[in-house]
């Protein structure tokens, strides 16, 4: 099922959200992307194993970062 999203929305697909690096989600936010969204498999039912607990933990991770250098940590989030 293909939905259409405003032009502001960028879907990045990627075979697992564990293939999700620390850098994109820094750098969708240094060019100026409001919010960045990782979403996946429920936790525990991962197709890769535990691509999804390596996911939530950069997600985490890059939450402390923008809270360190005072911005929301809230513009970036992990939903499965």
């Amino acid at each position: 099922m293909r939905l259409d999203y405003p032009a502001n929305i960028k879907i990045i697909r990627v075979p697992c959200t564990g293939k999700v690096d620390v850098m994109y989600l820094i750098r969708a936010i240094q060019k100026g992307a409001d919010g960045v969204y990782v979403v996946g498999c429920l936790e525990g039912s991962c197709h890769y194993n535990e691509g999804n607990f390596r996911a939530r933990e950069r997600v985490e991770h890059v939450r402390m970062l923008l809270e360190e250098i005072g911005l929301e940590a809230d513009r970036v989030r992990m939903y499965n």
